[in-house]
């Protein structure tokens, strides 16, 4: 299934604009919280939980990372689904020097380091205009 160009535009915006307990409980539900805890480059999965409840707001590097992995996640869940999602993240990546899309996240500390990944993310679910 290809994935619609409104579907990116809405990936992209509510990237951007929802907060960021909204972002981690999206990221905890679709893809647990052991792996939105290694994107987001935290050693406690139990920091997902309490940034989802509001209890803990993450620093900044972490919310770039957070907002990112929203995006991509959002884009290939809604084309293919969460288990599908979840193997994009962990496999090897042309796009991204055959790193891995999850390995990239967890490591990025500017918005540079994050600048091939959501169009891998595009390009796999297969983005149309």
């Amino acid at each position: 299934m290809a994935l619609a160009m409104v579907e990116v535009r809405r990936a992209e915006r509510e990237a951007a604009t929802r907060d960021i307990a909204a972002v981690a409980g999206y990221l905890q539900e679709t893809l647990g919280q052991k792996v939105t805890a290694y994107l987001a480059g935290v050693r406690d999965p139990k920091m997902v939980g309490r940034w989802a409840s509001e209890r803990v707001e993450p620093r900044d590097p972490v919310k770039l990372r957070l907002r990112c992995a929203y995006q991509v996640a959002r884009m290939v869940a809604t084309a293919f689904g969460a288990e599908t999602t979840k193997a994009w993240l962990f496999g090897t990546n042309s796009r991204l020097d055959d790193e891995a899309p999850a390995w990239v996240l967890r490591h990025a500390r500017v918005p540079d380091d994050l600048r091939g990944v959501v169009p891998a993310a595009r390009s796999f679910a297969g983005s149309t205009d």
